[in-house]
């Protein structure tokens, strides 16, 4: 597990902006069951794809219109169950992370995996959250 004094500088980047930190199983359980609504979630890491790319490009997509109604956050490598649950519902997708899932009405309806993070631009990465957006928000 990575140590929390690493870990806190990345996680505020994501917090700052409106994202939910899910720290537990049941923290993942209680956004995720929810039938209604859409939900972007970011599985965070200490990895420079996620730091270089990732994070700056969900970080944009949450000043878009369309948007999710909620912005998560589960951390690889720190919040280890929370991390666990949120993949069981990003299936069939092996796990990965950093990663970005979206979720509507309870279903995973888009999914960036990491070798689609790695070697993207965060602007490339925000375009495509933004389409995803605009069909499914």
């Amino acid at each position: 597990m990575y140590p929390e004094e690493i870990c806190t500088p990345m996680r505020e980047d994501l917090t700052s902006v409106g994202f939910v930190e899910m720290k537990t199983a049941d923290e993942v359980s209680s956004v995720l069951d929810k039938k209604e609504g859409t939900v972007l979630v970011i599985v965070n890491s200490v990895c420079g794809c996620a730091a270089g790319n990732a994070r700056p490009a969900v970080k944009t997509s949450t000043k878009s219109s369309p948007k999710p109604d909620i912005f998560a956050t589960v951390f690889a490598g720190q919040d280890i169950g929370a991390t666990a649950k949120a993949r069981e519902y990003m299936q069939p997708y092996p796990p990965s992370s950093p990663s970005i899932a979206l979720f509507k009405d309870g279903n995973l309806v888009h999914f960036i995996e990491r070798h689609h993070i790695e070697g993207r631009s965060a602007d490339l990465i925000a375009e495509n959250l933004l389409q995803a957006f605009n069909q499914y928000c």
